[in-house]
């Protein structure tokens, strides 16, 4: 008998003794003998596990904090599988308050700017923006309180100041609120003249200071055509150029009559100079003979005819003035002889009643001067 077969009998019955599980043991694949378990659970955090429940020698895993929990700046956040057990890995989700509050006036500065993570009690600090001014007076400082909400910031930064608007000739600025950082003010021109440029301009940053977007615009005038014609006509006191509100004036050559009325006026339609309407026109002038008219003439009464008075005047012939005088009876008296005078007085009295129808005294319209005119015997 051959001594190799004993051996090989003990062997077998070596193996025998040692069981199922040694079977198995011996049986596994040599690459799972470093295999790692789930991996240890982490607080305030997850693992990204990706559906595994075993993890090979030098596997890592890594984790995420949960909702509300920031990762601590600086702390590891994975584990990794060696000597079948997974590394250490201490906490390191952690509440903090969420990004600081954006505002308008003001940003982080760049030392806060790629920080995430401000657990309770962490002060970020602000700077002003362009277009901004600091206020002293107030903190620019904000603090994350304890239920991890940002106190409020003062408004310590103000807005600065564009230049006073200058005038514009002939035109208005018109301010609707101020000239503060991002207000807006608008250009406007007097009846007869047009904008010429931007209509409005807008307060904005220019460097380190403000100033205003838009250049200030012109008004310039405006100016009618040239006035229109009319048949038979002419402009009265015709000028070079016509603006807005001038007006010119029309009138007919001879022979023609003018019809509407005589001047028309430089109006503005869309920045447009036009003239107003409708034009007179110039029409020929009747000349259909009229009957002439009877006239009046007052003709001037001729001078008065002398007419006599009938009351004849007594009067001496020598004596001009007096009209119609009696002779005196006491001077023929005093003449020194009754008889004489009697005779003479008859005589006188005789001659008077033959003067009576030949002379006399009249008047005339002229004057009141009586005149007295006799016949010679």
């Amino acid at each position: 008998m051959s001594p190799v077969r004993p051996r090989a009998r003990a062997v077998l019955s070596l193996l025998g003794g040692l069981g199922p599980q040694l079977l198995l043991l011996l049986l596994r694949p040599l690459a799972a003998s470093g295999d790692c378990s789930l991996p240890p659970d982490v607080p305030n955090a997850q693992a990204a596990l990706g559906g595994l429940t075993s993890f090979p020698e030098k596997r890592t895993v890594t984790y995420k904090c949960n909702r509300g929990f920031v990762k601590v700046p600086g702390k590891a956040d994975s584990v990794i599988c060696e000597n079948n057990k997974w590394s250490e890995l201490a906490v390191f989700c952690n509440r903090s308050c969420d990004v600081p509050t954006r505002l308008l006036f003001a940003s982080l500065k760049k030392s806060y700017s790629q920080q995430n993570y401000f657990p309770e009690g962490t002060t970020v600090e602000y700077e002003c923006r362009q277009g901004y001014i600091r206020d002293p007076s107030l903190s620019g400082n904000i603090t994350c309180l304890q239920n991890f909400v940002w106190s409020k910031p003062d408004r310590f930064c103000k807005k600065k100041s564009c230049p006073k608007p200058r005038e514009i000739e002939n035109g208005h600025v018109n301010i609707t609120t101020d000239i503060l950082l991002g207000a807006t003010i608008y250009f406007s021109c007097n009846a007869g003249y047009k904008l010429v440029g931007a209509t409005f301009s807008f307060c904005a940053p220019v460097g380190n200071t403000v100033g205003w977007t838009n250049e200030f615009p012109e008004c310039q005038e405006i100016l009618c055509p040239e006035p229109p014609k009319v048949d038979h006509g002419m402009i009265q006191e015709k000028q070079n150029s016509y603006a807005y509100g001038q007006s010119v004036t029309y009138k007919c050559m001879e022979g023609f009559t003018l019809h509407g009325e005589s001047s028309i006026y430089c109006t503005v339609k869309d920045d447009q100079g036009e003239w107003s309407g409708p034009l007179p026109q110039c029409r020929e002038t009747d000349v259909t003979p009229t009957v002439p008219k009877s006239t009046e003439v007052n003709v001037p009464a001729a001078k008065s005819t002398a007419v006599p008075r009938t009351t004849p005047r007594f009067h001496a012939t020598g004596t001009p003035q007096g009209r119609g005088s009696a002779p005196s009876v006491a001077s023929t008296v005093a003449s020194g002889c009754v008889a004489v005078t009697v005779i003479i007085g008859i005589i006188i009295l005789v001659k008077i009643f033959w003067d009576g129808g030949k002379s006399g005294s009249y008047y005339t319209h002229e004057n009141t001067t009586a005149l007295k005119f006799h016949d010679s015997l």
